[in-house]
């Protein structure tokens, strides 16, 4: 990922933080509607579930200018979510539900171009997690 991409990914975040809560809420709304059949995946309190999205998110973003720090934390949690039943395929469900989020919340900020920096940031990230979990064939 080049500077200005890791810039737009950043800048836009940092327009998504002040709404976290409802933006997370637009996004599970929105997987679930999409794919309904990775719902039976999420337990518990979904605003609990949201904030740790959010944060999870926000920690990604603003490890974006390092990540041989962030690719690590990256994988292990894709290892994680496997046993919760996640499926390499769910990442690109997951994915498309970002890119939706981003274009509800930000509205005219999310410009093409921001989108393409989100497209690359998450394929970038998500490759890297179902390798890990799942092995190199799966990425």
């Amino acid at each position: 990922m080049d500077d200005k991409t890791i810039s737009l990914v950043q800048d836009s975040f940092a327009k998504v933080k002040p709404i976290a809560e409802t933006a997370a809420e637009i996004f599970y709304a929105d997987l679930f509607t999409s794919a309904p059949e990775v719902r039976p995946l999420f337990k518990g309190d979904m605003s609990e579930q949201g904030m740790k999205l959010m944060g999870t998110l926000a920690v990604v973003v603003n490890g974006l200018r390092d990540l041989d720090a962030i690719v690590p934390v990256a994988q292990q949690l894709a290892i994680k979510h496997v046993d919760y039943g996640v499926k390499a395929e769910d990442y690109d469900k997951v994915g498309a539900s970002l890119l939706r989020t981003l274009d509800q919340g930000l509205g005219q900020d999310f410009t093409p171009e921001v989108r393409e920096a989100w497209v690359t940031a998450y394929g970038t990230l998500s490759s890297v997690m179902v390798a890990a979990a799942y092995g190199e064939g799966n990425a």
